[in-house]
């Protein structure tokens, strides 16, 4: 884990919309888990290098799972993060169980709910028992490998509202911030010149940002979900992430594509130019 991975209770300094330093050494490291009251899974994933040098841009790229128990406290740090723009991948019921509060500046909203055929199978699965450990992993795996599959388009909107964005933060978030949210962010990370290991660094953070005693197993007790709880490791492996997971997606792109670069391209349709553009808002320049 990289140095500036720590976490911390306050807020960071408001994001000055998308205008970043000029240069790196410009950049100040702000913490990467944000924990404000009743937030899950809060996260900045900029701030890594880049494969050419630079830096992706701290304070303007956020993600997290449900927004639904921010307190007054934690709504009002939210609100230094300068979010503008929402981007919500759940399903239809989740929302209405758990809808997004009014937040300060009334961030846009974009709704994408992504559900992928795996994640259906698991929920009837799950509603007729309990599932070992190799069966709640190779359920996961295949949600993964299914988003890749089967939900470019999907994430294709995403990263056009994304270019869009003029000013202000961009926050994408699912219900726990973990597998839709896991693909997107690998997604952006991968279109701004991140490394693959680097990626799959910020993906797993989720094992140290959702809390196993104060979110994993409330939320299990709290919904009466009785057979998810198990050992740790094979509640995690339901609520957490393991590098299978995204590997499947990537696998699931290997397969049709030649790899990340071509499944940016050709199925989430973002062109060079595009690219660049993404990178000339997002990416921190080197000096020469």
């Amino acid at each position: 884990m990289n140095a500036d991975d720590s976490s911390m209770r306050g807020a960071p300094p408001r994001a000055s919309g998308l205008k970043a330093p000029s240069t790196l050494a410009e950049a100040s490291p702000q913490p990467r888990i944000l924990r404000f009251e009743g937030a899950v899974n809060l996260r900045d994933f900029g701030g890594y290098v880049t494969e050419d040098g630079g830096r992706v841009s701290r304070g303007c790229l956020f993600r997290c799972g449900t927004l639904a128990d921010l307190t007054d406290g934690g709504k009002r740090a939210f609100a230094e993060l300068d979010v503008r723009l929402i981007c919500d991948l759940r399903r239809a019921d989740e929302k209405a169980a758990e809808p997004t509060p009014e937040l300060a500046g009334a961030p846009d909203r974009l709704e994408i709910p992504i559900d992928p055929g795996s994640a259906v199978a698991m929920r009837e699965r799950l509603a007729e028992g309990g599932l070992t450990l190799k069966e709640r992993i190779d359920f996961m795996v295949g949600i993964n490998r299914d988003l890749a599959s089967n939900h470019a388009e999907d994430y294709a909107r995403m990263f056009e509202r994304l270019l869009e964005l003029e000013d202000g933060a961009f926050l994408v978030h699912c219900s726990a911030g973990k597998d839709r949210t896991g693909f997107a962010c690998a997604l952006v990370l991968h279109a701004l010149g991140v490394s693959e290991a680097t990626v799959l660094e910020d993906y797993l953070l989720t094992n140290e940002a959702l809390d196993y005693e104060d979110y994993v197993l409330k939320r299990i007790r709290s919904r009466l979900w009785a057979d998810l709880e198990a050992d740790r490791e094979s509640t995690m492996a339901l609520f957490g992430v393991r590098p299978e997971y995204l590997r499947s997606a990537y696998d699931a792109i290997a397969a049709e594509f030649e790899g990340v670069e071509h499944y940016i391209e050709q199925a989430i349709c973002l062109d060079n130019a595009a690219r660049q553009r993404l990178r000339s808002k997002y990416v921190i320049r080197a000096e020469a």
